[in-house]
């Protein structure tokens, strides 16, 4: 199986480096900049799982693409995704899958509008990683699992395959039967991660010390009331092991959109929170509303500052 990996990042450059030390054949499609520092110093990998270093991996950029591939993973920012779809195009052929591995929904039907619904799967990954100063990629926690399947909950050749690839390869990975469902588990969790800490500009502990466990869990209940009204609501056994987490005393949680917010980045603050804004509907979601008011706010000043 051909894999060509959109991005060298803390996400693809970590499962790509874990699928092509164990022997599989993957690329990196990535930008100029950091196709330089891949060259220079190969793919560094520094995990609690075990460090890796591949010196020369493949890598492509959008000037030297060539396909097709039979597996092409999406793990851009949101706010790259219309260029990202450009730069697969020439990799993607009659029989090529598509798995983005973004939060939210809005990135599938872009996807199924550009290349067709038929090549687009499902799809979620959990790790924390980021890029070392030094280039390298540093994964942050011990979560790294991809989950991954057809957006129709068949068991098709196509999964197999890709089961087949990811076996062994040195992080968790699983096929599911149910991915619209575990995309909106996850959308809600994320969501209500990186609306709190990113309004409070703190931890979940912190937030929790600070006496504000009801503003998360009210966060918490507008978005699983959006996944509701949407038709997939959570299961309760999710809601509470992901309440739990959420609310935790003492808890260094934070999400990766707080990092990049503390460090002047941009932010997916339109496909994450105002993609749940957009699908509320009658549910009330004020909470909701403040955090996208409050991101958007960062953004303009960002913007205005920078110009």
């Amino acid at each position: 199986m051909r894999i060509l990996i959109l991005g060298a990042g803390g996400t693809g450059g970590y499962f790509g480096a874990r699928l092509l030390a164990a022997g599989r054949d993957v690329t990196f499609l990535v930008r100029p900049a950091r196709a330089a520092v891949l060259r220079a110093q190969g793919l560094r990998v520094k995990s609690p799982h075990g460090d890796l270093h591949l010196p020369e991996p493949p890598l492509a950029t959008t000037e030297t693409l060539r396909g097709p591939y039979d597996l092409v993973v999406l793990s851009c920012k949101a706010y790259d995704l219309d260029a990202s779809i450009e730069a697969i195009a020439p990799a993607v052929g009659p029989d090529t899958a598509i798995l983005p591995l973004l939060n939210g929904m809005a990135h599938v039907e872009a996807l199924a509008r550009r290349f067709g619904e038929a090549r687009v799967l499902g799809g979620l990954c959990v790790i924390s990683a980021t890029i070392g100063a030094d280039g390298s990629i540093v994964q942050l926690t011990q979560p790294h699992s991809v989950t991954y399947g057809e957006l129709d909950g068949s068991r098709s050749p196509r999964i197999a395959a890709i089961e087949a690839a990811f076996a062994g390869a040195g992080f968790d990975a699983r096929a599911s039967t149910t991915i619209r469902q575990d995309m909106w588990d996850k959308w809600v969790f994320i969501s209500t991660l990186a609306g709190s800490t990113c309004l409070m500009r703190a931890t979940i502990g912190d937030i929790v010390a600070g006496g504000g466990g009801d503003v998360i869990a009210g966060l918490h209940d507008e978005c699983l009331g959006v996944a509701a009204a949407n038709g997939f609501p959570v299961a309760p056994q999710v809601v509470q092991g992901a309440r739990a987490n959420l609310t935790m005393a003492g808890s260094p949680l934070t999400a990766s959109m707080l990092r990049d917010l503390e460090g002047g980045g941009r932010v997916e603050a339109e496909h994450m929170i105002g993609g749940l804004v957009a699908r509320a509907g009658d549910v009330p979601v004020p909470l909701l509303r403040l955090v996208l008011t409050n991101l958007r706010a960062y953004e303009a000043r960002r913007t205005r500052t920078a110009g």
